[in-house]
């Protein structure tokens, strides 16, 4: 071994017989295993760690995290696997790990808890519970030392593990408010009934351009995040309207986010928001849902504009997802890590089985050395200058000095400025540059790569089904609505039990935790699109079959709207509805697009009414800040309408109906709904024996065409 430096691990490797392992070894969820070897006695949610810890009298400390999060395992190194930290929790508390991503009822009602302690929320959640479940003291992330005036986590364990010694009446009078408070808000939450208008869409306009970033695009302040439901909703207002300004909003900012750092430039998708204001230095994990909507977004922007430049983006995200996001059975799996191993050091070796330290973003950042060494000088000094490479690093902000000496790379330059700094045709500087970029994919490839959460979550499945779905409408590319395919059949066949009822996560030859409304209102999203693409009934008829039972499970007959969990699920301290779209969309906002979608393919005037309904009881707390509902205010400009429905009556293989779908689909025109009849239905009669369309807008048909230039002229004149 003469020559090679041996790099050790930090820490126990899972073959040492010291290793101490808890409760979580015999979960499910990747977050979940990957501490299920700290030394601390963690116990996943469940009446086990609650009678616990009624039993014993003490509090409980419940954090909430996920797989992919790069603070969650900061503080995982930090505390929960240190001996010290651990022995203090074991001793006065009994710890409770939950992942956020199966337990989104939980993570809602206790992020707003401490959201109305601190005033913010995050990842990794810290909450401190009375024996009953109640929250008396919380936060996010925690040093494990004092640091800058805020006590460290072991500090904060001694101080409250006094106070429940000492002031324990105080304590639990605390917890008492708190609950009282989120009852409040909760039953505030459709207080207040408006019937909401088109005003209402022209004010979350001007907000949004009150917010806009005229210098990079997005919207201020930093960290910057996608906001692509936004960004549909801005397509929408220049749909109606006409303002220049709402379309330049949106391609500026897909542009500038695409060009940018939070773009993989090597291997398609997003990473989950920029850290900056230029869109340079990114978070990097990547998630699905993430993929999802800005796939749909920038399709909608191709429809809109025809910059053939959104679509070869939606094309790149589509096709990372099938290659490193999608299961051998046909689910999408829910997201990749920001941390991974710095690669291998030449002349160095890794003792297998060990495991060194992560870092932010390793997989995806470059020196310029690596980028030379890949494709040679010639072709290094292209890229470079393309791609904003720079020798000893071009991060701007790096406050954690993750990124020393390295490169995120972004578009610094066009192939047109790169043809006029090197004397050469544009077509031979991008053929260089795609060559380059294969190389330098290639030799990614090699390296460690980041965490893969393998979970399948139904409501982020529905996401990416209604997305690919959609993009082999607009794209005309079947294997888009194929991977649509085999995901729903995935969730249809192995995610719901004989009694019909939704579940939320699979993973490991298991399907459990029954659904929330996010999995119920996404997925109909997801097979309603699915539907439009492949004409099978079964998907709308279990589009419709899941509308029922949505409503029958979660439906407020008092007030409207929906709850979060279902009238079957665990009674948590308050049963909460949700309407705020932040980085996922809310799932009563995509619930009312579905009423009305539903209603339009099934006639069932019903469901539009129960949509007119939902809005309004949110319409006094909409009315207030309607930028921050985006895709409820999407769901609205459906309804206010211009809409139509579009039926083409024929063979599917018939290429006249080919021709009519490809007319139905290739303008923007989002509030319309494509149904597809065969031939001898009686509703639906083919004229002279040819494929038929029928054109129907705000409930008033035109006479039925066989021919495609009338049929392009009626869709036009909808337009």
């Amino acid at each position: 071994m003469s020559g090679i430096c041996v790099v050790l691990a930090w820490g126990m490797t899972a073959a040492d017989p010291k290793i101490h392992t808890n409760r979580l070894a015999k979960e499910k969820s990747p977050y979940l295993l990957q501490h299920a070897h700290n030394p601390v006695d963690w116990y996943p949610w469940g009446e086990e760690a609650f009678e616990k810890a009624r039993r014993e009298k003490k509090p409980i400390f419940l954090s909430i995290g996920y797989s992919t999060c790069h603070w969650c395992h900061v503080m995982e190194r930090e505390s929960f696997e240190d001996p010290a930290t651990a022995e203090l929790m074991n001793r006065y508390f009994i710890s409770i790990k939950v992942d956020r991503e199966e337990r989104p009822d939980v993570d809602a009602l206790y992020m707003q808890a401490v959201m109305q302690m601190t005033g913010q929320g995050g990842w990794p959640l810290s909450v401190f519970l009375t024996p009953d479940l109640q929250p008396f003291y919380g936060g996010t992330y925690f040093p494990p030392e004092d640091r800058w005036g805020h006590p460290g986590f072991k500090s904060l364990l001694r101080s409250l593990a006094g106070a429940w010694e000492t002031r324990r009446e105080e304590v639990l009078r605390s917890g008492q408010a708190m609950v009282e408070t989120l009852q409040a808000q909760a039953a505030m939450a459709a207080a207040g009934k408006s019937l909401l208008s088109e005003e209402v869409l022209t004010q979350a306009f001007q907000q949004f351009t009150e917010s806009y970033d005229e210098t990079y695009g997005g919207f201020l302040p930093a960290p910057k995040f996608p906001r692509s439901h936004a960004l549909s909703l801005l397509l929408r207002h220049w749909k109606r309207t006409g303002d220049p300004q709402a379309l330049k909003i949106v391609e500026e900012t897909l542009r500038a986010m695409s060009a940018g750092g939070m773009y993989d430039q090597i291997g398609g998708g997003f990473h989950r928001y920029s850290t900056d204001a230029e869109w340079h230095v990114p978070h990097f994990e990547k998630m699905l849902y993430d993929q999802a909507l800005l796939a749909r977004t920038y399709l909608e922007a191709y429809q809109a504009t025809r910059n053939e430049s959104y679509a070869g983006t939606a094309r790149e995200i589509f096709d990372y997802v099938l290659r490193d996001m999608t299961g051998p059975e046909g689910g999408f799996y829910s997201a990749e890590d920001a941390d991974s191993l710095e690669p291998p050091v030449p002349g160095t070796l890794r003792v297998p089985g060990t495991d060194v330290q992560k870092r932010e973003g390793a997989f995806y950042v470059w020196s310029a050395k690596e980028i030379e060494e890949s494709l040679g000088k010639p072709d290094a000094e292209l890229f470079d200058y393309l791609y904003g490479v720079q020798l000893h690093g071009n991060a701007a902000h790096d406050p954690q000095g993750e990124f020393a000496g390295k490169n995120i790379l972004y578009r610094a330059h066009s192939v047109k400025e790169a043809a006029q700094k090197f004397k050469q045709p544009e077509k031979e500087i991008e053929r260089r540059l795609s060559a380059a970029r294969r190389k330098l994919f290639e030799a990614r490839g090699r390296r460690p790569r980041p965490h893969l959460d393998d979970k399948i979550l139904a409501d982020w499945n529905g996401l990416m089904i209604s997305s690919s779905a959609f993009g082999a409408q607009v794209l005309d590319e079947p294997k888009y609505a194929q991977a649509a395919k085999r995901a729903a059949d995935f969730i249809l066949d192995r995610m719901v039990r004989p009694d019909g009822r939704l579940l939320h996560r699979y993973r490991d030859g298991e399907a459990a935790i029954p659904g929330h409304l996010e999995d119920y209102a996404f997925l109909v999203h997801g097979l309603v699109d699915l539907y439009q693409v492949a004409f099978d009934p079964k998907y709308l008829a279990e589009a419709k079959r899941l509308t029922a039972e949505m409503v029958r499970l979660f439906w407020d007959e008092q007030k409207g709207g929906f709850f979060l969990t279902g009238a079957d699920a665990e009674k948590l301290l308050v049963r909460q509805k949700e309407l705020y779209d932040g980085a996922i969309p809310s799932g009563n906002s995509v619930a009312a697009l579905d009423l009305l979608r539903v209603g339009r393919l099934t006639a069932e005037k019903g469901l539009e009414e129960k949509a007119a309904r939902l809005m309004e009881a949110f319409g006094a707390q909409v009315g207030r800040q309607p930028s921050a509902f985006p895709q409820l205010l999407i769901a609205l400009d459906f309804g206010i309408g211009p809409s139509r429905e579009v039926v083409i009556a024929g063979k599917p293989e018939d290429p006249a109906v080919r021709e009519m779908l490809k007319l139905a689909r290739g303008s923007f025109f989002p509030n319309q709904v494509v149904t597809f009849h065969p031939p001898g239905e009686a509703d639906f009669p083919l004229l002279e024996g040819k494929p038929t369309a029928y054109v129907c807008q705000n409930y008033a048909c035109n006479l039925p065409t066989t021919d495609l230039k009338k049929l392009k002229e009626l869709l036009n004149s909808h337009l």
